[in-house]
């Protein structure tokens, strides 16, 4: 199965990637064995540790779905650190300039294209090669997703979206809303205008989008509007499974 990042840019091809907060190898594994696109681990706001991403990352193993980690800062000491444990590729919140893009792509890579330090111990078991030929295999084949969460980076996406390296770009609503002063008003016009103009500049680019869909209407409404990836969360599909069952028991 192709990797994520040559399924964004080599074919249309709608995904799904469901951000999981809960720190369990088993969810990840179910949320993949179901035929989830990609999992982002989340060790920004999640209860996720480094031990628990490692095993997460590995419960992908033998299917196609790509482990992506959103890290809790653009940070190239966290980059080098989970992409050793095996991830596919990593999520980047608050970038907010093109020169933050570059540093994310960059920590994304060896010399000399980047400055990622050497040290895949782990990594090259999760995909199958040798220590020395997990860069050959794997550099090109890592997702490079940034979060557009901030009025800077909304003001500066033509800039950032012209940064070489860039696989997914991402307007996340509930944090742009917060940032904006908006919390929670998604059909706000001023955030809406921003929304506007970060599709624009990313289909400008060529950049695929993503973006949060916690319902079909949500997901068809983002299709509609050229997004290729959609995302859940698995901490809400469980309330809201839960929910329905207790529904059930309404006379």
């Amino acid at each position: 199965m192709a990797h994520m990042k040559h399924r964004l840019h080599h074919s249309t091809d709608r995904m799904t990637m469901h951000i999981c907060t809960i720190p369990s190898a088993t969810v990840t594994q179910a949320l993949a064995a179901a035929g989830a696109d990609a999992v982002i681990i989340d060790m920004e706001h999640g209860a996720i540790g480094y031990t628990e991403a490692h095993a997460m990352i590995a419960a992908t193993a033998g299917t196609h779905c790509a482990p992506l980690v959103r890290i809790a800062e653009a940070d190239a000491r966290l980059v080098k650190r989970v992409l050793d444990l095996g991830a596919e590729g990593i999520v980047f919140p608050l970038i907010r300039t093109a020169e933050d893009a570059r540093r994310a792509v960059a920590s994304m890579r060896y010399p000399p294209n980047g400055n990622r330090g050497f040290g895949p111990f782990i990594a090259h078991s999760r995909w199958g090669t040798a220590l020395t030929e997990y860069p050959a295999k794997m550099e090109d084949n890592l997702t490079c997703c940034l979060l557009v969460e901030t009025a800077d980076a909304v003001a500066n996406i033509d800039e950032i979206c012209a940064v070489e390296g860039i696989d997914l770009l991402v307007p996340a609503m509930f944090d742009l809303s917060t940032d904006l002063g908006l919390m929670g008003q998604f059909d706000h016009p001023d955030l809406l205008a921003a929304m506007g103009k970060v599709e624009a500049a990313a289909k400008a680019a060529n950049i695929p989008l993503g973006n949060a869909a916690l319902n079909e209407t949500q997901a068809r409404s983002l299709f509609d509007r050229g997004y290729r990836v959609i995302a859940g969360f698995d901490v809400l599909w469980l309330r809201e499974k839960t929910m329905q069952a207790q529904a059930w028991c309404a006379e």
